[in-house]
């Protein structure tokens, strides 16, 4: 059984073994001390050349260990940046942190700040009118030929920098918005659902994709998934701070009850439902990998990712029947618009519909 590591009797220092990244752990030689921090983190190692433990500099273990996180836009962002803009980008950062905005959020927004902070180069951006902001997007679709979606990102980028920063709002009055594609949810069906879940044979695995699908969940609501969250007595799950920073509960399916029970005599996870190999949170990225994996295994060709598994929980709950409003809620969705598109794609919704080929003979 893993536990936590009671951190006030060692010190951390990040450094690098072997040209690879490290976490360096100091502390007074003890066989108990020692112990601990094995049971705790059993991927730790000690060096000989060195005559120092040491951990993966990864970002479970520094969130694990509360250390500072690596910069979201990291150095090589900052060098390309003109020293007459670098006060604008810093106060950037500043205001995207003081107003708590997701990890993902913030390196979206700066990254796409930085690529205009590139092009001004000593040209000051507070100074920056909006015609030549106009003329900077066209820039951006003609040369870069950036997608609708990237173009909307940047725009919310340098918006929030005009309107949230230097309070100028009406700032980007008369600059236009690309139309936004108008694309289904990708779904797939409950026959290729089993044949996905029949090729995992990892436990962890499955029952991560059995959660997935059974309650709709986002994969970054799957990972950040706590022990504590799940209340098997009310047969409910709470989703603490979803998209949105909005709590919700949705039912916990009957049928993983007892894959959820075998998986935790199992793996007996400390904090979050699923850990990584080194502690800490389950990355997203390893979950999309499971996903995929689990597809090409069960000969599926369809370029979907992990986030089909929950299209397809609304769908199929649309095609059993289930009021689209409380569908809404379980999803989460703010707007009822957002959930109206998986009536498109129900075979409840399009088998109503006969072809005019189909009557010619009738």
């Amino acid at each position: 059984m893993r536990s936590y590591l009671n951190t006030s009797s060692y010190t951390f220092l990040l450094g690098e073994h072997h040209q690879s990244k490290v976490i360096w752990i100091a502390f007074p030689k003890d066989a108990k001390l020692i112990a601990e921090l094995r049971q705790a983190y059993p991927a730790v190692k000690w060096s000989a050349s060195a005559k120092k433990w040491y951990l993966p500099d990864v970002q479970s273990i520094r969130a694990e260990l509360k250390l500072d996180l690596p910069n979201p836009y990291g150095k090589a962002v900052i060098a390309q940046i003109s020293p007459i803009n670098l006060p604008a980008f810093n106060r950037f950062v500043d205001e995207l942190k003081l107003k708590a905005y997701s990890p993902n959020t913030q390196r979206t927004y700066t990254t796409e700040f930085a690529q205009l902070l590139y092009i001004l180069k000593n040209n000051a951006v507070e100074k920056l009118t909006p015609e030549k902001l106009r003329s900077y997007l066209l820039y951006c679709i003609q040369q870069d030929k950036i997608s609708e979606q990237q173009l909307n990102s940047r725009i919310n980028a340098i918006k929030f920098y005009f309107e949230k920063v230097l309070k100028q709002e009406k700032f980007f009055f008369d600059i236009p918005r690309p139309k936004k594609p108008s694309t289904l949810p990708k779904v797939i069906g409950t026959k290729d659902i089993v044949k996905l879940f029949d090729q995992v044979e990892n436990p962890k695995h499955l029952l991560m994709l059995k959660l997935c699908y059974g309650m709709g969940l986002r994969v970054s609501e799957i990972v950040q998934l706590k022990v504590t969250d799940i209340d098997s007595t009310r047969m409910q799950v709470l989703l603490q701070a979803a998209k949105g920073k909005k709590d919700r509960y949705v039912p916990l399916p009957q049928d993983a009850l007892e894959d959820l029970r075998a998986y935790y005599k199992a793996y007996r996870p400390k904090h979050f439902l699923f850990e990584g190999q080194y502690g800490g949170q389950y990355s997203a990225r390893s979950a999309q990998a499971v996903f995929k994996q689990a597809m090409i295994k069960a000969k599926i060709n369809k370029p979907v990712g992990i986030h089909s598994l929950r299209h397809s929980y609304a769908t199929h709950l649309l095609e059993y029947g289930t009021d689209i409003t409380h569908i809404q809620k379980l999803l989460g969705h703010k707007d009822l618009k957002t959930t109206q598109l998986y009536a498109k794609v129900s075979q409840a919704t399009v088998a109503k519909v006969k072809s005019p080929l189909d009557r010619l003979k009738e």
